[in-house]
């Protein structure tokens, strides 16, 4: 269990304090009980404060600082796989993201597939991007989509293979982001598509559409849940996953036993009611790992 607790890459503060909401709703304890699984805390990655940090370029703000954060990142990962052990990276804002996939990428030799749920693409570029917030252009910056800023020697970008993308629940893309879409070759099941089908054919197809490459990374968005359950994130958007939904979505990554490591992202106490939204993501993480009530 590794805590990222970044805010530079979000228009709103308060996530760099998620980490510590998860810890506080139990999650190490929570697994253990229902699970019997054996966390190590590897305690939190040395983030910088915004009070003290140059913002740099407008249109990918704070990118240098993110980048050496997510460096710092993929190393704890790379070094976490390498001695059989399965990372766990809690947010903090979804730039962190980056640095478990680029770990991933260290550690398994080549890049994976990814399973990204989220109500937001997370695949503008600065070019693109109409705030300037790098959480936005993360995806594309593991595709190696987002311009010669975001790589850094030794990275193995593209840390994703651009055809073992699948995208859940999203509900609020930007026209930079349909662009790019069209030349990915992705899976995209939006919730529109999920009322229709369901959302376990979804998520059953976008794991097989992501699995086969060197590894398959979850990158579990809270934004995806309804804002009624999941309060605490800075970009609620009306609409998403339901509570059970939620579940079932982690339940059947859990079922397919391909997942190889995950991060959860984008909880804001500031913005949270009684800490709801960490109670949730440490539920999640725990079905995502094989809880389940029967």
């Amino acid at each position: 269990m590794i805590g990222a607790p970044l805010d530079l890459g979000a228009g709103r503060r308060g996530v760099d304090m998620g980490p510590s909401a998860i810890r506080y709703a139990e999650l190490e304890q929570q697994l253990a009980d229902k699970l019997g699984v054996q966390v190590t805390d590897a305690g939190n990655v040395i983030s910088p404060v915004v009070e003290t940090t140059e913002m740099g370029d407008e249109h990918a703000r704070y990118l240098s600082q993110i980048l050496d954060l997510c460096d710092r990142l993929a190393r704890l990962v790379a070094e976490v796989d390498g001695r059989g052990a399965f990372p766990l990276v809690l947010g903090g804002d979804h730039s962190v993201a980056l640095g478990s996939l680029v770990g991933m990428a260290q550690a398994r030799g080549g890049p994976g597939g990814v399973v990204w749920i989220d109500a937001h693409g997370d695949l503008n570029t600065p070019e693109t991007s109409p705030s300037g917030n790098v959480h936005g252009m993360v995806l594309a910056a593991a595709l190696g989509r987002a311009g010669d800023a975001f790589r850094r020697d030794g990275w193995p970008v593209p840390a994703v293979v651009p055809g073992k993308v699948a995208l859940v629940g999203v509900r609020s893309l930007d026209d930079g982001e349909r662009e790019l879409l069209q030349t990915l070759g992705a899976k995209v099941f939006t919730m529109s598509e999920i009322d229709r089908i369901g959302v376990e054919p979804c998520m059953r197809e976008a794991l097989a559409h992501a699995a086969g490459a060197a590894f398959l990374h979850v990158s579990f968005d809270m934004d995806v849940v309804d804002p009624d359950q999941a309060p605490g994130v800075g970009t609620p958007v009306k609409g998403g996953l339901s509570y059970r939904e939620a579940h079932l979505v982690m339940e059947t990554v859990a079922e397919s036993g391909l997942l190889d490591s995950l991060d959860v992202v984008e909880v804001n106490p500031i913005l949270d009611r009684e800490n709801a939204t960490g109670e949730l993501a440490v539920e999640l993480v725990a079905s995502a790992l094989g809880a389940r009530i029967l």
